[in-house]
């Protein structure tokens, strides 16, 4: 089984740096970010595209430690509904680099368009009770097929799979959304990432969506979801975060001028590390169903628990992660 960690956490490392606190975690698969809300950290990319000799030394540098590059990370919003917005040229050429570097995945959004035509900012609607709001889901849609008809295509060429985190705040954001996605393009080459951090506080049981979903997964995050006592004032659809200028403590730019939002105070729910949400029993019910889809699915860690620091959150993911491979 391929256990690892998606890179953006150590942004502040070096890619040695990074690879040897992975390797030393005692896990053997790392997931490189190459675009989209994040640079690409640790991916020289123009240098990868040039030559075959940078890229053999760039991949020397996981199969030295005993690790291997499972996937890129492109995720954005490949649909944003301004022209120019960088995103989709990125989930783009993050496939062709995949595919020159033998890579077989690469993860990232379906994204988000606008709600009508003519608009400029991305509208999510997930609940569509009333008709005007299904007129926007029907509109919506209509702008995603042709566009993951088009990806669909360029991964079938490159012969990269492209896996979908079903996320919030995109068209695709549970598995009857993915199945939709995918039965309408044909899709061969376009499935899902199963995180399961984004369905926990969606009251989605993930090991019965990898059930559901089968083999339209292509590979997994590893990331936890804790739901706080402010749900069951305030509900999971809790819409108090706010703006952060530049400048201030948690500034951080996402492309195209988009910024993140800051989480709020007293949250109905957080993103913990792997362990702290749901106990080994969960993440060993959760490896069993992965690797009953493919034992060679990996399973990458993505830290984003803010009472842990890097390492303390990386290391306590990993612990809980292998206990939980240790327990199948």
């Amino acid at each position: 089984m391929y256990l690892g960690v998606y890179n953006a956490c150590l942004a502040d490392k070096s890619l040695a740096e990074a690879l040897d606190i992975i390797s030393g975690l005692g896990l053997n698969s790392v997931e490189i970010n190459s675009g989209g809300f994040l640079p690409p950290i640790h991916l020289p990319v123009d240098e990868l595209r040039a030559s075959e000799d940078a890229r053999e030394e760039y991949l020397g540098e996981f199969s030295s430690r005993g690790l291997t590059l499972t996937a890129l990370n492109c995720n954005g919003n490949p649909l944003f509904p301004r022209e120019g917005f960088p995103h989709s040229q990125d989930l783009i050429d993050s496939i062709e680099l995949a595919a020159l570097l033998g890579v077989p995945r690469v993860v990232t959004m379906s994204g988000m368009p606008a709600g009508s035509a003519g608009g400029t900012n991305p509208v999510w609607n997930p609940l569509p009770w009333w008709s005007p709001l299904l007129d926007v889901r029907d509109h919506q849609w209509e702008v995603a097929i042709p566009y993951w008809k088009d990806l669909q295509a360029r991964a079938a060429d490159a012969d990269v799979k492209v896996a979908i985190e079903m996320h919030p705040g995109n068209i695709v954001f549970n598995p009857s959304t993915m199945h939709r996605l995918a039965e309408q393009i044909g899709a061969t080459h376009v499935g899902a990432e199963m995180d399961p951090s984004h369905l926990f506080w969606q009251g989605i049981d993930p090991v019965l969506a990898l059930k559901d979903l089968g083999s339209l997964v292509y590979c997994s995050a590893a990331k936890d979801t804790r739901i706080n006592e402010a749900a069951k004032v305030n509900g999971v659809l809790d819409d108090r975060f706010t703006r952060i200028a530049e400048g201030e403590p948690g500034h951080l730019s996402m492309g195209g001028g988009t910024t993140l939002s800051g989480w709020p105070s007293n949250p109905s729910w957080d993103f913990v590390a792997v362990g702290k949400g749901h106990d080994v029993a969960f993440w060993t019910e959760f490896l069993r169903a992965l690797a009953q889809i493919d034992p060679d699915l990996p399973c990458n860690i993505e830290h984003e628990d803010q009472e842990l620091d890097q390492l303390e959150g990386l290391n306590f993911a990993a612990e809980s992660l292998l206990a939980a491979e240790r327990a199948l």
